[in-house]
């Protein structure tokens, strides 16, 4: 969800390397509530007290600090091949959509994002569910000692197609996770009273902060089947810690709002919509503080700490440009 502005003077890999690098901070960051929502999908806290504190609570002291990041190591691994996947889909996606001109609608580029991503989350789907896997088991009896491992023993227990259980809801959860995240652009640009090419650094944060927990909020219950088939499994101690038995996707929304009522589709969605605005915040603070480096290492900056700029030198030079101009003078 979250995009800035291209930059020219950085380099593709160093864009890439700031965004991994941003990525990975704030997921760390926000491991713990990610462990809280996923739980409380899967249903392992429905039998004790459901408050985040009193989750993290318990899992601290039956598995240790270390507990909190269950999970995190995978979700960190999975994020630079997702990014790659993720970008080079995009862009067919927007050649695809755009018109003779070589333009595109907000609508048609949202939608390109959301199939992006999409296409990003299908390739990389066995780590998703392995993250899944290793949060939601003891890590004091784990049945899976790290991802190797994990993708060995679940591809000789249950097959390579259980490697992709529940794939078929992140195609579901894309349209109303697209609808969201258009509404919200849509009435935002009416708010600021100006295209999102001329939004300030803080309009921008505010717009994918609202934008995200809009889209989540609404593509919830897909997400949390998803978490109930990715966890299920009968080579795991009580099926994984799933709440419910089922034999398949709709199955399970059956049996969830059967047994827990329509909002049962909506368990975790507090621990979710908490790690929002750290999750965007560190992100986008990790970013700029990765990209006042590169700038500063590129030679269009005095500091590293800000962004004076460097007297004498043209900022719309491209990095190699500049380098080959420094050699000749």
């Amino acid at each position: 969800m979250a995009t800035w502005r291209r930059d020219g003077r950085l380099t593709g890999s160093q864009r890439f390397l700031c965004a991994g690098l941003a990525g990975a901070f704030s997921l760390s960051l926000t491991a713990p509530l990610e462990l809280a929502t996923v739980l409380a999908q899967v249903g392992r806290v429905q039998s004790h007290s459901q408050g985040l504190w009193a989750t993290g609570r318990r899992v601290w002291l039956s598995e240790g600090p270390r507990a909190l990041w269950k999970g995190n190591g995978v979700a960190c691994l999975r994020l630079f091949p997702c990014s790659v996947v993720q970008l080079a889909a995009y862009r067919k996606f927007v050649v695809l959509f755009m018109d003779d001109l070589g333009r595109i609608s907000q609508w048609s580029s949202i939608v390109a994002g959301s199939l992006a991503g999409m296409v990003s989350t299908i390739v990389t789907y066995p780590t998703d569910l392995i993250k899944t896997r290793l949060i939601v088991q003891n890590m004091l009896e784990p049945s899976y000692r790290g991802l190797i491992h994990a993708l060995s023993t679940i591809y000789q227990q249950e097959g390579f197609l259980a490697l992709y259980r529940g794939a078929s809801l992140t195609v579901l959860g894309a349209v109303p996770f697209s609808a969201g995240s258009l509404l919200v652009y849509m009435n935002l640009e009416k708010i600021w009273t100006g295209p999102r090419d001329r939004f300030s650094h803080l309009q921008n944060f505010a717009t994918v902060c609202v934008a995200a927990a809009v889209s989540q909020a609404v593509s919830f219950p897909f997400d949390t089947v998803k978490r109930k088939m990715q966890a299920q499994s009968p080579y795991l101690p009580h099926y994984g810690g799933v709440d419910i038995h089922f034999s398949g996707a709709v199955d399970c929304f059956r049996q969830i709002v059967k047994t827990q009522g329509v909002l049962g589709l909506w368990n975790g969605l507090t621990a979710n919509l908490l790690k929002v605005v750290p999750y965007f915040g560190v992100m986008f603070g990790m970013f700029e503080f990765c990209k006042r480096i590169f700038l500063y290492q590129n030679g269009y900056t005095l500091s590293p700490l800000t962004y004076k700029l460097t007297p004498g030198v043209d900022q719309s030079l491209k990095p190699q440009e500049l380098r080959e101009l420094k050699k000749l003078f």
